[in-house]
C-alpha cells in the first residue's frame, strides 16, 4: 500500500512514467481529468474554475476571491480523498506538497533537456518545432505559477521531492523500474499510524473545502491543520451566528477527531 506523486516538466515523459507505473502495479491513476470529474459533482462553477486555472494564472484579486479559495480547497480535498485509497498515482497539482509528511508516499520530479522535450512534443502533438517550444515554455510557466499560488512553494525545488529523474539521462523504462522498486520499499512504511495521519489530513481538507464553498458563509481567513492529536480550526468570522454555523459544520465533519475552534471576529 503506497502512493506515488509525480511532478513533471511538460514533455519530459512524466505522464508516460505515471501511466506505466499505474498499469504495472494496478494502481489508480489520478490526473487533471479525473479531478475535474470529481469536481463536477460539486457544481459546474468549480469545473469552470478548473478550466480557467489551466488557461491563465489568476490575478492577485482572483487569488483572494472566495470562489478561487474554494476551488483550491476542493482540489486539495479530492487529491487527499484519492490518496486514502492508497495504491494510487497522483499526477501534478501539488500532490507532493499535500503528502510530504506521509511515510508511505513517494514523491518524484521528472525533467528533461528542453531540446529533447521539444522533439517529444513535436511527435506526440504533431506540431512544428516553434509550436512545441512555445507549448513547453507556456505550460511550464503556468504549472509553476499554479503550484506557487496554491502552496506558496516552487515546483522545481529538488528538495521538495524524494527523487528527481532526468529522462535525458535515463530511459522511461529504467525510471519506471526504479520507481516500482522504491514503491515496494515505501509499502513497508504503511502503518496504522501513517494511515491515521493521512485520514486526519483528508478530514482537515474536507472541513476547509466545505466551509469555503458554502455560499451562506463568508470566511475571509481560514485554515484547518493538525496540531498534536487534534485539528485546529483557525480563521476570521463576522458574527456569533456565523461562528456557530462554522463550528458546528467543522465538528460534524471531524467526527471522532478532536477539534479546537479558534475563530476570531472582524470589526
Amino acid at each position: 500500500m503506497a502512493i506515488l506523486t509525480i511532478s513533471r516538466e511538460f514533455g519530459s515523459g512524466g505522464r508516460e512514467i505515471g501511466l506505466a507505473t499505474a498499469q504495472k502495479l494496478h494502481y489508480a491513476y489520478i490526473d487533471k481529468e479525473q479531478l475535474m470529474v470529481d469536481m463536477r459533482a460539486d457544481g459546474s462553477e468549480w469545473v469552470e474554475w478548473g478550466k480557467t486555472f489551466d488557461e491563465h494564472r489568476p490575478t492577485i484579486w482572483e487569488k483572494y476571491d472566495w470562489s478561487f479559495r474554494g476551488f483550491g480547497a476542493l482540489l486539495q480535498s479530492h487529491i487527499l480523498d484519492h490518496a486514502l485509497s492508497n495504491n494510487t498515482v497522483i499526477m501534478g497539482r501539488g500532490g507532493n506538497f499535500l503528502l510530504q509528511d506521509i511515510p508511505h508516499a513517494l514523491s518524484i520530479r521528472v525533467k528533461a533537456p528542453l531540446d529533447q522535450r521539444i522533439e517529444r512534443i513535436m511527435v506526440r502533438e504533431a506540431v512544428d518545432k516553434d509550436t512545441a517550444r512555445w507549448l513547453c515554455e507556456k505550460t511550464d510557466k503556468e504549472r509553476s505559477g499554479q503550484i506557487y499560488l496554491l502552496y506558496g512553494r516552487h515546483w522545481d525545488d529538488p528538495a521538495a521531492y524524494d527523487m528527481v529523474f532526468d529522462t535525458g539521462v535515463r530511459t522511461l523504462e529504467e525510471i519506471t523500474a526504479l520507481i516500482i522498486s522504491t514503491l515496494s520499499e515505501k509499502e513497508k512504511a504503511h502503518t496504522e499510524a501513517a494511515e491515521k495521519l493521512l485520514n486526519t489530513k483528508a478530514v482537515a481538507a474536507r472541513i476547509k473545502s466545505e466551509i469555503l464553498t458554502d455560499h451562506a458563509l463568508f470566511v475571509p481567513v481560514l485554515d484547518v491543520f493538525l496540531e498534536g492529536d487534534q485539528l485546529i480550526l483557525r480563521g476570521v468570522t463576522h458574527s456569533p451566528q456565523e461562528h456557530k454555523k462554522i463550528e458546528e459544520k467543522a465538528k460534524r465533519i471531524a467526527g471522532d477527531i478532536p477539534l479546537k475552534c479558534e475563530l476570531h471576529y472582524r470589526g
